[in-house]
């Protein structure tokens, strides 16, 4: 199966290296020529995932036109730019694995409903899980949720990409899968504000905890399975993302809860903090189908500028209830 990836950030790096095992071919394609010519010559990112040295299997590529004819895409740009990244690839009817987490700002949809959109010939899969980018491509073991509708589709795909350090779970609920992936990113942003407040570490896992309860909330308000969300691409993923400043969204977390303005924190980045597109998209959904997301708010207002110790207070002061999702 040649395997192609799309965006060469470290996350489509380091799945890049999976997919070489073996030393087994693989075309990258970045936006950057600077990363096209660093991958190679010398088989390293050094942009994105320094210190990484990479399979020699992996050649980058600036042109979209180069993955036709692929039998699988691994489709990891930012979820802000998938549709219009997509509508220059030459997909017709390959598989496509969602490997980017998030809902588009515009349209409110999941990554899964836009590359729907844009190729709607093309069978989907989505890849999720509790993954940092330098791990993975360093061989350290992962596990993986690997969910697709088409069982024998889901089945080639695993077995092309596991190895002894990446095991891919199966899973048949890509809804759920994508939702996971999605929330996890806004409350690891709320949990990254709990340790630049110094809040300690009970409030952590309270916030995991009722974050979960969240995820689940409107996960299953949107057909998810919950023992998806139960698993490796929601829970699994949201406790390794609140728990490590490595989590781009847990270190913007931080920043806001040190009181820094979401502005400055977010224009330093070279890289995405998807949690903060995600965000007032999923305030809205949620109020338009009446769940209760209040740490997702919470977030929300910290990103539109309100003082961390007022909107702490807020979450604080909310009235007693009855444990429950």
């Amino acid at each position: 199966m040649r395997i192609g990836v799309i965006g060469a950030g470290a996350w489509g790096t380091a799945l890049a290296q999976v997919a070489a095992k073996d030393d087994m071919p693989v075309t990258l394609w970045a936006r950057e020529p600077e990363v096209v010519a660093a991958i190679n010559e010398k088989q390293e990112n050094t942009a994105f995932l320094p210190e990484v040295k990479l399979s020699p299997g992996i050649r980058a590529t600036g042109r979209l036109g180069e993955l036709a004819g692929m039998d699988a895409l691994l489709v990891v740009v930012p979820a802000q730019h998938v549709r219009a990244v997509l509508a220059e690839t030459p997909v017709g009817t390959t598989p496509m694995v969602l490997c980017a987490k998030g809902i588009e700002a515009r349209t409110h949809l999941l990554v899964g409903e836009v590359a729907a959109e844009v190729h709607p010939h093309a069978p989907l899969a989505v890849l999720s899980g509790p993954t940092f980018a330098k791990e993975v491509a360093s061989g350290l073991p992962t596990a993986v949720t690997l969910a697709c509708e088409d069982a024998a589709l889901r089945s080639a795909l695993a077995e092309r990409l596991a190895s002894k350090t990446f095991r891919p779970y199966g899973a048949s609920d890509v809804i759920g899968a994508e939702i996971g992936g999605a929330v996890k990113n806004v409350l690891a942003i709320a949990c990254g504000v709990v340790d630049g407040a110094g809040l300690g570490q009970n409030a952590r896992a309270a916030l995991i905890a009722r974050g979960f309860a969240e995820m689940t909330r409107f996960g299953m308000a949107r057909g998810a399975q919950p023992e998806t969300l139960s698993g490796l691409s929601g829970l699994g993923d949201l406790v390794l993302t609140c728990s490590s400043t490595q989590s781009r969204n847990f270190s913007l977390g931080v920043g806001l809860g040190q009181g820094r303005p979401a502005g400055a924190l977010l224009s330093d980045r070279r890289t995405v903090a998807e949690g903060a597109f995600t965000a007032p998209v999923l305030r809205e959904s949620a109020e338009v189908q009446g769940i209760d997301m209040p740490v997702t708010k919470a977030v929300c207002d910290l990103l539109e500028g309100a003082d961390v110790l007022r909107v702490i207070d807020d979450l604080l002061a909310r009235p007693l209830k009855k444990e429950r999702v």
